[in-house]
């Protein structure tokens, strides 16, 4: 599976929630935080469907995945100690460090596999 298949869905419930989480609770870090980090996965599986297009990978892009995806999940992780709540500090915190480790799959293994067929 390619990594943009799961990253521009996972940025833009990251966007939703943030925008919930502004309109529910009025907070401002949701709306930051989740729509930062979810604007900066949809630019990044936008890149690396671009790149798949031209029958290349973007490290660029999955590195930036990894790195946001690793972030969500360490910050999320703390708030989900801290305050022992699943929703949503917790599921966004398991989401994030299952999508790392997915993204860190994807680099180890060279990234998005690029068919030579041509059609």
């Amino acid at each position: 599976m390619h990594d943009f298949c799961f990253t521009i869905p996972y940025g833009l419930l990251l966007v939703c929630g943030g925008v919930i989480g502004y309109a529910k609770k009025g907070s401002t870090a949701s709306l930051a935080g989740g729509t930062g980090a979810g604007l900066l996965l949809v630019l990044a599986g936008y890149l690396s469907l671009q790149a798949f297009h031209k029958r290349k990978n973007s490290y660029f892009a999955l590195i930036l995945e990894t790195v946001v995806a690793a972030i969500l999940a360490f910050t999320m992780g703390q708030r989900y100690m801290q305050t022992g709540k699943i929703m949503p500090a917790g599921i966004v915190a398991a989401t994030s460090a299952l999508m790392a480790g997915f993204y860190l799959y994807k680099i180890a293994t060279g990234g998005n596999r690029i068919s030579l067929k041509t059609e």
